[in-house]
């Protein structure tokens, strides 16, 4: 078995091993690249520290470096949870020392005082945010998708992202997004009121789009190109409205505001958590036996009229 210290800097080519590992345990896009920078921070830190093995000190000395940069906690916590889920991997692989691991993953993480509550929009200003693009071009068009999707149906970004024409659906007397593939891969439907629709149609109708991606790039001169455009290019997307509604919002703004207008709107908390696809739906679902109501969904209860023509 490796030494405590032979995992860093020394044997960079175990490092590499363990870290293709750790990298390989997450299923989010978005979480490969926050552990893989996380774990080239950390790398980095160690080889410039003077630290003479990885160890729990080692690891505690690394927190108070994260502290000392003004970083936020939820930021802290992510990295010194790459950190453990490294010595984990390593111990578990025969690299590392089970007890060293288990002192590291007894590591404390920086306490959160209070939570960011982000951003929520008013009924008013979720109307006014759809309306911002224009009507009449491609990229105007798909923006009042994009954006009404998000506001309308709750959905995180790389979900839209990966929507699929065919994915727009009826069922039960009613428009849906099918079978949308979700965080820890769980699938769930999605219904969107009749005005999302009529946006969807529009944009479809002028992009001569027959399937594939819902979303696709829009060129300069307004010429719809490529197979579909990243959850990154979306968040770029609504922050720029953002800027014209002035009011600074993200992507999972947004999906807090279908959160919170659905519920001002009366719809069934159940409801909404079905919707949202949150990870304790299962749970929720078998507990009260409750099924999703695609007659009475949360996009019903928005109270958004939204200009269609």
């Amino acid at each position: 078995m490796l030494q405590d210290s032979a995992l860093l800097p020394a044997n960079v080519s175990a490092f590499d091993r363990i870290e293709a590992l750790v990298l390989d345990s997450v299923h989010s896009a978005n979480s490969k690249r926050a552990y893989k920078r996380a774990l080239a921070d950390f790398k980095t830190w160690f080889e410039t520290s003077g630290a003479s093995g990885l160890s729990k000190a080692t690891v505690q000395q690394y927190r108070s470096e994260l502290e000392s940069r003004g970083l936020r906690p939820t930021t802290i916590n992510l990295r010194l949870s790459a950190v453990r889920k490294l010595a984990a991997e390593a111990a578990d692989n025969g690299l590392f020392d089970p007890e060293l691991a288990a002192g590291i993953a007894r590591v404390h993480g920086a306490p959160n005082r209070g939570s960011h509550a982000g951003h929520w929009l008013s009924v008013h200003k979720a109307e006014e945010l759809v309306e911002l693009p224009a009507s009449n071009t491609n990229k105007g068009r798909r923006d009042r998708v994009l954006l009404g999707i998000l506001l309308s149906c709750g959905l995180r970004r790389d979900e839209l992202a990966r929507v699929e024409r065919e994915q727009i659906q009826q069922m039960d007397g009613r428009w849906v997004i099918a079978n949308l593939l979700g965080k820890g891969g769980r699938v769930r439907t999605v219904p969107m009121p009749p005005w999302a629709k009529v946006l969807i149609d529009q944009w479809v109708e002028a992009a001569g789009l027959t399937n594939g991606r819902l979303l696709r790039a829009v060129r300069k001169n307004d010429r719809v190109v490529g197979d579909g455009i990243s959850a990154e290019s979306i968040a770029k997307i609504v922050r720029g409205y953002g800027v014209d509604l002035k009011v600074a919002i993200t992507p999972h703004d947004l999906r807090r505001s279908f959160a919170k207008l659905a519920h001002r709107g009366r719809a069934p908390l159940e409801q909404i958590q079905l919707s949202l696809g949150h990870a304790s739906i299962l749970t929720t679902e078998r507990y009260l036996g409750i099924r999703q109501d695609l007659a009475d969904a949360p996009c019903d209860h928005l109270g958004l009229s939204i200009k269609t023509e």
